[in-house]
């Protein structure tokens, strides 16, 4: 068999050095396809589109004094809901394993089938399948649109612009309303929108969101692949050489020509490939990829040429999989009569799932012991301590008991490590056992003073004291640890 074409080296010139640092974009008309991975990906366009849109709408039951969006980032309140989940401002760790699991979950994807993110699940992927869908409709195929780019403009076709355009905008339009939806009770804001209502902030945003959108997905589009997203050249640096890549098989495929003239080789028992050279292939390519000169920055391996080639050689009667999900190594190895290696199952990929479980499951259990109280204590620096006219050492520090419970509780206040101390909170109450009762809100916290008193003789200039909470209800209980102070 022949060796691939390799793509052919520009010449130097001096006149390079006068040549423009970004290279101004060429029109890509991408046609439409059908097949396995084409299906795939409007079932994913779906999927995350009916979430992104619809997700705000979802309610769910939290008690009478909480807000009833499923999903809902609460800035004013300084909460984060998420279902059955609530997540207060020191709580930030969760979001922080949130990123280091989807980090990990890319480079995993990655190592399984190289830019499978970019070509299915991106953002930037997803709004530009449906621009181009819109278009599609509007405007025609591929053969349609180019001819209508190289005609005068005429009234149904400067119509037709302005209908797809105005389907881009209302598109974009409500790609930045659903984000904001996420920041404030759905339906409310919905309305005051509707009837100019609603903050200021809300119609910046979705303006700003809008713009992006529009921009993006309607004229950007492979540039942002190209040329902004930093991932491509990152994933070049976590891939081997196991990973599953769109491979133009040439060990099939070379050398090319026409479906009659490689019959007739074949025939004649001289080497002929399935390649036709339609460049079908290219021209089903959202980023106008040429897949049989190899892997290229540009290509986001989305499988649309794989659906655009099996199609030709079904209709001449060769064996689907001239392009597939395959790697160079089994090319060469067919090439050179071995056997081929496909290793899913290896140290990199055991080593992205294990740190996925590792993480999950840290998270799963701090959610599975996370307590409904929490309190942190902070002691003051101006004076440390307070000698009072009895002898007594006096320390003061300002307590913040949260009460994660959807109603009022109360909890007693104790300090540990100090026999016989004396524990007042300013403006509290006192039971009838002498503890000191503090009541906090219904998801509140509340910040109190406390002054916490050596009665006698000290243990030393510094002592290890904790400041316990518990609930008067449950029994529930959390504590801090701080310091008490005294002279030498």
């Amino acid at each position: 068999m022949a060796d691939a074409p390799l793509a052919k080296t520009p010449v130097a010139h001096a006149s390079d050095e006068e040549a423009p640092l970004y290279a101004p974009r060429k029109k890509i008309y991408p046609q439409s396809v059908k097949g396995r991975f084409r299906t795939i990906k409007w079932i994913v366009l779906a999927i995350t589109l009916g979430i992104y849109y619809l997700l705000p709408f979802i309610r769910w039951d939290r008690g009478p004094n909480a807000p009833d969006q499923a999903i809902l980032a609460d800035l004013p309140n300084r909460r984060f809901y998420f279902f059955f989940i609530e997540i207060w401002p020191q709580e930030v760790y969760y979001i922080t394993g949130l990123l280091v699991l989807a980090a990990l979950a890319l480079f995993l994807m990655n190592a399984v089938a190289g830019r499978i993110w970019c070509g299915y699940l991106c953002p930037q992927t997803v709004w530009t399948d449906l621009f181009y869908a819109v278009e599609r409709w509007v405007e025609g195929d591929r053969r349609e649109r180019m001819r209508k780019a190289g005609e005068k403009p005429t009234v149904k076709t400067v119509g037709q612009k302005v209908l797809k355009h105005t389907i881009w905008l209302m598109i974009a339009w409500w790609t930045g309303g659903a984000w904001v939806l996420y920041f404030s009770d759905a339906p409310t804001l919905v309305k005051d929108l509707a009837t100019f209502q609603a903050p200021a902030v809300a119609y910046i945003w979705i303006g700003i969101l809008t713009f992006t959108t529009y921009t993006l997905a309607g004229f950007m589009r492979e540039q942002v692949c190209t040329y902004m997203c930093p991932w491509p050249r990152i994933q070049a640096a976590l891939t081997d050489e196991y990973a599953l890549n769109v491979t133009y098989r040439y060990d099939r495929g070379e050398p090319r020509g026409s479906a009659k003239k490689n019959d007739a080789l074949r025939k004649q028992g001289l080497p002929a490939g399935d390649c036709v050279d339609c460049v079908q292939c290219v021209a089903v390519c959202p980023t106008g990829v040429d897949i049989r000169n190899g892997l290229q920055l540009d290509c986001i391996q989305c499988g649309l040429c794989i659906d655009a080639c099996d199609s030709v050689m079904a209709k001449i009667g060769r064996p689907t999989g001239l392009i597939a999900y395959d790697t160079d190594m089994n090319v060469q190895a067919r090439i050179e009569g071995r056997p081929e290696i496909r290793r899913i199952v290896r140290p990199r990929t055991i080593l992205y799932a294990g740190m996925i479980a590792v993480v999950g499951f840290v998270m799963l259990a701090a959610l599975a012991m996370r307590t409904s109280i929490d309190v942190s204590v902070m002691h003051d620096r101006n004076p440390v301590f307070v000698r009072l006219s009895d002898g007594s050492i006096r320390n003061a520090y300002t307590v913040r008991v949260a009460n994660k419970h959807l109603e009022e509780r109360s909890y007693t206040l104790n300090v540990e490590g100090l026999p016989g101390a004396q524990v007042d909170v300013v403006a509290g109450r006192i039971d009838q056992q002498g503890r000191p009762i503090v009541s906090v809100g219904p998801d509140q916290t509340l910040e109190m003073r406390v002054l916490v008193t050596a009665v006698g003789e000290h243990p030393g200039e510094t002592t290890d004291v904790r400041f316990v909470i518990t609930d008067l209800t449950s029994g529930e209980a959390a504590y801090a640890n701080d310091h008490f102070k005294a002279p030498r």
